[in-house]
């Protein structure tokens, strides 16, 4: 305890330490004042027993040592001893982000691992762990499209909506302008200086009231920046559907609407990405995430404790005790 206790310390004066050096001397020269004094005594009796000592004899040296513990504890208290902490302010222009994520069916397509949604809901989740100034939002979509999540810097409320997210909460389908024009309306109010939209599917638009094109020009005219994200590998993918006989895989093919997504990404300032595997996923969030960077400004803040107060009471008591042993056991009589 005590060594941690030394760990954690730091000295405001640590040249006063060198004043240390003075104990040794001091006992030195206390040693040969005694031996000189024990030589100059004169044997006051011949019928004393020799080796013969008193308790004054034996422990005459304990007010010196007292006296010395109590100089060392000044000294150190001289040298200001303290422990600091240092407390990090973080403060910044964050980016508002919403992360809009296809949950249909389809997203149960084992092509990545476990499938489709399980990898984007864990690079998502990744992604808010990196982004502490920033505020993000959540929408889901599928036949239709539901805010899960406002805008917030709650990450731990945030990652947990993102893990809950479950591909049966709506109704199935593909409705991408609608989880378009979600993901936009969440940034109607927005004033940060830069707003964005991931956008991540797997399909085509199928479903919803709400044109692409109609979501896209929403996006623009409030200045939204939109990424939209591909999911799928080339060809077919093996997707559990729900049969009479259980849940059995079938081989579907996969269709995506790059250029769908390639014009929503381009006439917004964004980018269109591919996902083929779980790599690509987590690659594509990796770029986004240096393309929309946040101004982060992190001041630390330097506090102390002192801590010279327990050694000034030492110095204290061990001269009080000094004190008492001069005053009763070893006082000396006229």
């Amino acid at each position: 305890m005590l060594y941690n206790w030394f760990q954690n310390i730091e000295f405001a004066y640590p040249w006063v330490l060198y004043l240390l050096v003075v104990i040794p001397f001091l006992i030195i020269w206390h040693i040969r004042k005694s031996a000189s004094r024990q030589a100059s005594l004169t044997i006051s009796s011949v019928s004393q027993i020799p080796n013969q000592r008193t308790f004054r004899e034996l422990f005459r040296f304990l007010p010196f040592m007292f006296r010395l513990l109590a100089l060392s504890c000044i000294i150190i208290a001289l040298a200001r001893p303290r422990i600091h902490n240092n407390e990090e302010l973080v403060s910044g222009e964050g980016v508002d982000i919403v992360l809009c994520i296809d949950v249909s069916g389809s997203m149960l397509a084992q092509d990545l691992q476990p499938n489709r949604l399980e990898a984007a809901k864990q690079v998502a989740a990744d992604f808010v762990s990196q982004r502490p100034t920033d505020r993000i939002g959540l929408v889901i979509f599928a036949g239709e499209s539901f805010t899960l999540a406002p805008l917030t810097t709650d990450q731990n409320v945030l990652r947990n909506q993102i893990y809950n997210i479950q591909s049966d909460l709506l109704e199935d389908g593909t409705a991408i302008g609608m989880g378009l024009a979600t993901g936009v309306e969440r940034l109607k109010e927005s004033t940060a200086k830069s707003k964005v939209v991931i956008l991540l599917t797997d399909g085509e638009n199928n479903k919803g009231f709400i044109d692409p094109n109609t979501a896209k020009e929403l996006a623009k005219s409030l200045h939204v920046k939109v990424y939209t994200i591909g999911v799928g590998a080339e060809g077919v993918a093996n997707v559990p559907v729900k049969t009479n006989m259980g849940v059995i895989l079938q081989r579907q093919k996969v269709n995506i609407d790059e250029e769908l997504l390639k014009q929503i990404a381009g006439e917004t300032g964004g980018q269109y990405f591919r996902a083929r595997n779980n790599m690509d996923l987590t690659n594509i969030y990796a770029e986004i995430d240096k393309l929309e960077k946040s101004k982060l400004e992190i001041h630390v803040l330097h506090r102390y404790s002192e801590k010279f107060f327990p050694l000034a009471l030492a110095a204290i008591i061990w001269l009080l005790l000094e004190a008492v042993l001069k005053l009763t056991v070893f006082k000396k009589f006229p």
